[in-house]
């Protein structure tokens, strides 16, 4: 197999893997949450940022140091093994002892023990960090894919078992960790890596020495978007955390599939394009241009149905998520652009300056935490919305002088398609607002009605983005049809 099917071959299964993983999450979530209250759902998100952090340290960026050395040894996988369960056992230890503490910090006694059986994670995820590495070096998503449907399905099945039974918070507890010990059985039975006694300080000193501006940009990252779950926590009630999560769970269905997808294929093709800058420009300009009339479409459209979407899945005592929900749409609708901008930096060798972006975006974002704790949760994420419009400019601004396409460019050429997606879901809202039918039907509904208006004024209008999508697509069937006759 040539590289280019590999690759092809890779996103198709990368995109599979990301959607598999999202759905049974969003399908799960669903049934816990008419099973659970929105309490329980707030206390594993309090522990969500401890335990991601502590996740993004045991990693240290190794799995991309590894992924990015071409000539990796037996060593250096076993180095990075120990190394990420040593680590991780310490880890877990440091949140153990200091599980009483964090209990005391949000004053929910209950905080102690789940944090103590949930830490557990990260040793069973340690162990199975290089497995994950080494076949996504391979570029072997299938094998991934297989694994997280298995994991995702099984898991599933337990939380929700153990939610019907009346295990409460510990159903979402179980359900985690039953995934993550799943996943790692699967991948040490059907990878047929296993480590050597070995640990290398050569090895971790090269492979930490490009690890660690990884660690330092992911690291950054992780506080920003977990920081939020810590405040609502702190501030605010379990209650009003647990409609946050349910909220931000929602929302991450479309957009973080979108920004994957983007992240996995434009990356390459813009690599391979790097060498001739009108190209790059552009395939740049084009990747814009569709993927945020896409994201326009759908986030913006799921903001339209929300109410009727949150009555039918979760009932009628989860009727706050809707408020934030739409909030947190508008937000997420900068993912896209802000993952193709930095693409740019990336791709131009310019990850000094990568980092230093994150430093400052996040810098500003300080006082959109201040905000939600003086004023309300609507207000952080208001503040939220604006912060992500500001680090679009720092983004585009930066990749715009590398490549001569710069924010006001890049604005006008998106203008468009959000005027249409917000006429097209704009009207969904509004007749949903005059039309008084049972949620589940207002859903399909609105879907129908939102569905049709995109494809007919698409078609009617020829709109340029709707028609580079719709040429990619008719191109992609006709090379499958090609192939079977």
């Amino acid at each position: 197999m040539s590289i280019r099917q590999k690759t092809a071959n890779g996103l198709f299964w990368s995109f599979t893997d990301n959607l598999i993983k999202q759905c049974a999450q969003f399908v799960v979530g669903i049934i816990l949450a008419r099973l659970l209250s929105p309490h329980e759902f707030g206390l594993v998100g309090m522990l969500s940022f401890f335990i991601v952090i502590s996740q993004t340290f045991i990693d240290s960026g190794f799995s991309g140091a590894l992924i990015r050395k071409v000539d990796c040894t037996p060593i250096d996988y076993s180095t990075v093994f120990f190394f990420n369960l040593g680590i991780s056992v310490v880890l877990y230890l440091i949140l153990f002892l200091c599980s009483g503490l964090i209990s005391n910090f949000f004053k929910e006694p209950q905080l102690e023990k789940l944090l103590q059986v949930l830490g557990l994670g990260l040793i069973i995820n340690a162990m199975s960090t290089i497995q994950q590495t080494i076949l996504t070096k391979r570029i072997d998503f299938k094998l991934q894919a297989k694994i997280s449907f298995i994991a995702s399905f099984l898991s599933g099945g337990i939380g929700i078992a153990m939610a019907y039974y009346g295990c409460g918070v510990w159903s979402l507890v179980g359900r985690t960790l039953s995934g993550f010990l799943i996943t790692s059985i699967l991948l040490w039975v059907w990878n047929n890596w296993k480590p050597i006694l070995a640990f290398s300080k050569d090895s971790f000193k090269e492979l930490f020495g490009f690890g660690s501006k990884m660690l330092a940009s992911r690291l950054i990252d992780s506080i920003y978007q977990n920081i939020y779950y810590l405040i609502i926590g702190k501030f605010f009630s379990v209650e009003e955390l647990g409609f946050y999560t349910r909220a931000d769970q929602f929302k991450a269905l479309p957009s973080q599939e979108i920004s994957s997808v983007i992240q996995s294929v434009t990356y390459p093709v813009m690599a391979s394009l790097q060498g001739d800058s009108v190209q790059f420009k552009n395939a740049f300009k084009k990747l814009v241009k569709s993927s945020m009339f896409i994201t326009f479409l759908l986030m913006l459209g799921m903001a339209a149905v929300a109410k009727p979407m949150v009555l039918s899945l979760l009932g009628v005592r989860w009727i706050k998520v809707v408020d934030y929900l739409q909030l947190l749409c508008f937000v997420a609708v900068f993912y896209p652009i802000h993952v193709l901008n930095l693409n740019v930096l990336s791709i131009k060798g310019r990850s000094d300056l990568y980092l230093k972006l994150e430093v400052i975006k996040k810098i500003l974002a300080i006082p959109t935490i201040v905000i939600g704790v003086l004023i309300s949760i609507k207000a952080m994420i208001l503040g939220m919305l604006i912060t992500s419009f500001v680090a679009f400019f720092i983004n585009s601004f930066w990749s715009g002088r590398l490549i001569g396409y710069n924010s006001l460019q890049q604005l006008k050429d998106i203008i468009p398609g959000f005027l249409l997606a917000v006429s097209i879901n704009g009207t969904v809202y509004a007749i949903g607002l005059l039309l008084h039918f049972p949620p589940t039907g207002m859903l399909i509904g609105e879907i129908i009605l939102g569905l049709a208006l995109a494809f007919g004024i698409c078609e009617v209008i020829q709109f340029s983005d709707y028609v580079f999508i719709k040429g990619l697509i008719v191109e992609k069937i006709q090379k499958k049809s090609s192939k079977i006759s």
